[in-house]
């Protein structure tokens, strides 16, 4: 029998960290927004009011833009377009009404701010802080830069990080009245032949002042580091311009692939489909009866792009109702019944129009033939 780890609590039962510990995987809300968000008012435009805020709070990363901004576009799912309203309902978990009552109210009183662009850009939200809930740090004080000790005076100067000499040395005597700092029996016991040894002994602590580039000024240390400092931007500033530019093309880049696949999926088959009704409408209003046998099967696919030539998809709402107008306006024409159209342009006869769509398309045809027909006889 093998025994088996027990899984980690989700939960601890404790209030209070240890020395060693730290938190982690949490998020900051600020006071006021819990106390607008499960307030009377906000109760009083859904119950749900809180928990809404707190999906918005934790959206998942492909959802976040920047800091603080969430960015909700459309998106193809099972086959389907949900537009970037729907996107952000199905985060939410709540109806479109009660998701456009509580985003509308948070914008209203700054918890949120929200926008919603159009032409297929998507909308974004901006998770507002509360002003009582910033605080401005103080000014640290300016450290000021300690005088620097004077060299000594006289000629005989000691080296840097080297110890001075106590005795002769090259015919010169370097300050033979003081007494050395270190310890009794150290480097400060008597010499006979100051020439003649290899071990130098510690001169005195005068002897161990700073040496002649230790005089130089703060001044001058200011404006070496100065000097450092602009070479080291001279040499950081062709590499950031480059790496600038470079994700500024990357991201216009993708704003243009963007912009141009919504214009051949959306924006040139509805302009196409407008103007190519619309012309019907004025032919009509002339009174010229046209031949439309060669337009049954490609009424609503002028400018569509290559991708829809896979086969027939079900229909918009939008999409139903340019064909309701399709019908109507053969009805009229040419005096063809609304089951004759739907007929040549069902998917059977190699059009678009799928079973599945078939009863609302005649449902609302038939309801506008009536009321066409009633405004006629009044």
């Amino acid at each position: 029998m093998t025994a088996t780890a027990l899984p980690a609590p989700r939960f601890l039962r404790k209030t209070r960290l240890a020395d060693n510990e730290y938190r982690r995987n949490f998020r900051q809300i600020d006071n006021d927004v819990i106390e607008v968000i499960t307030s009377l008012e906000a109760d009083a435009i859904t119950p749900l009011m809180s928990k809404i805020y707190l999906r918005l709070l934790k959206a998942p990363d492909k959802y976040v833009e920047s800091s603080g901004v969430l960015r909700f576009e459309e998106e193809i799912r099972e086959g389907k377009r949900r537009t970037a309203w729907q996107v952000l309902c199905d985060l939410l978990s709540v109806s479109s009404s009660t998701a456009n009552k509580a985003i509308k109210w948070l914008a209203e009183v700054g918890i949120i701010g929200y926008f919603s662009g159009k032409n297929g850009v998507g909308l974004r939200i901006f998770l507002n802080r509360a002003s009582s809930s910033i605080g401005i740090k103080p000014q640290s004080a300016t450290k000021k830069i300690l005088p620097f000790s004077p060299a000594p005076s006289g000629e005989p100067r000691a080296s840097f990080g080297e110890a001075g000499f106590r005795g002769s040395h090259a015919g010169e005597n370097l300050d033979l009245d003081n007494n050395s700092r270190t310890p009794t029996g150290g480097a400060d016991r008597e010499q006979s032949d100051n020439t003649s040894s290899g071990l130098p002994r510690l001169a005195s602590g005068d002897a161990n002042q700073d040496h002649p580039m230790d005089s130089i000024t703060p001044d001058r240390t200011s404006a070496s580091h100065t000097v450092i400092i602009r070479e080291i931007l001279g040499m950081l500033k062709p590499q950031l311009e480059a790496t600038i530019q470079s994700a500024s093309r990357q991201a216009a880049s993708r704003e243009h692939d963007r912009t141009r696949e919504w214009l051949e999926k959306f924006g040139l088959p509805k302009v196409a489909r407008v103007a190519q009704r619309e012309s019907y409408n004025i032919l009509r209003q002339a009174g010229l009866m046209l031949d439309s046998s060669n337009r049954a099967r490609s009424q609503l696919q002028v400018g569509a792009s290559p991708r829809t030539a896979r086969g027939p998809t079900p229909l918009s709402p939008t999409e139903i109702a340019d064909t309701v107008e399709f019908c109507l306006f053969r009805l009229q024409t040419d005096g063809q019944s609304i089951d004759v159209t739907m007929a040549e342009i069902s998917a059977k006869a190699g059009g678009y129009l799928l079973a599945e769509d078939a009863p609302k398309v005649r449902e609302l045809a038939e309801a506008r033939a009536r009321l066409l027909e009633s405004k006629e006889e009044t």
